[in-house]
């Protein structure tokens, strides 16, 4: 346990500097990809790679202590694969990626970043977190996953707005208009960052806030990125639209 302590406190100071470091140099995949950083692959297939163990790690953490898991564990393990399994094996089949590849070594470093980040949270909540009978009719848990499925819906939603707009006007990147695509430029970060703010909250775990401090430390600077290049890309782009927090910034 004490270990366990002593390693989260190393990934959060990781978290930080990856924060830092990602205002300066956005991770090259996507609208963002880049030469200089190795041999490119499908994205689509590196996408499933970088986020399969998301949903294969946590069941095999789950099958390994299977007798031992209570029901609020196993609907944790359900809430996480809501998640995952769309977006593992799901969301790449369904996007038109405009970039078709990625550079090998972004799917092997996200893949060695999912299972150190995966197998914190299969530790900390199966193993070290314990909780009372009645906790999912507790109201912190019950505020957690409301969050946490709003969070949800905002991500797919608007994910799956761009795969319609892009069917609409053809391949490439348009500037979307609905929902809260009106207000920033990356709400299925905002949803995804509401989402694991709702899944720290409903587990009560200190694993789950270090997943949400990693889940801010990569995307919110990505946000900015993607608030700056539709600016730069679109001349009439919005004034008045933020790029992760309606209003904010």
């Amino acid at each position: 346990m004490s270990f366990f302590n002593t390693f989260l406190i190393f990934w959060m100071l990781v978290a930080v500097v990856t924060f830092i470091y990602l205002f300066f140099d956005n991770a090259p995949y996507g609208r963002h990809i880049k030469s200089g950083w190795g041999k490119n692959i499908s994205a689509r297939a590196g996408w499933v790679v970088m986020e399969s163990p998301c949903v294969i790690l946590m069941l095999i953490f789950a099958f390994i202590v299977y007798d031992q898991l209570l029901i609020v564990h196993k609907v944790f393990l359900c809430i996480w694969l809501s998640h995952y399994i769309h977006r593992s094996f799901i969301y790449p089949f369904v996007i038109d990626m405009t970039n078709p590849k990625m550079p090998i070594s972004i799917a092997i470093s996200a893949f060695c970043f999912n299972l150190i980040n995966v197998s914190i949270q299969a530790f900390g909540i199966f193993y070290f977190t314990s909780y009372s009978d009645d906790w999912l009719l507790n109201s912190t848990f019950i505020c957690g996953l409301t969050l946490f499925v709003i969070g949800m819906f905002i991500n797919i939603r608007s994910d799956y707005l761009i795969v319609a707009l892009r069917k609409e006007n053809g391949a490439g990147y348009h500037i979307p208009s609905k929902f809260m695509h009106k207000y920033i430029s990356a709400p299925n970060y905002f949803g995804e960052i509401l989402e694991w703010t709702g899944w720290a909250i409903l587990t009560w775990s200190i694993s789950g806030v270090v997943f949400l401090i990693w889940t801010i430390a990569n995307l919110f600077p990505r946000a900015l990125a993607h608030h700056k290049w539709y600016q730069e890309k679109f001349s009439d782009y919005p004034k008045n639209r933020k790029a992760i927090i309606p209003g904010i910034i």
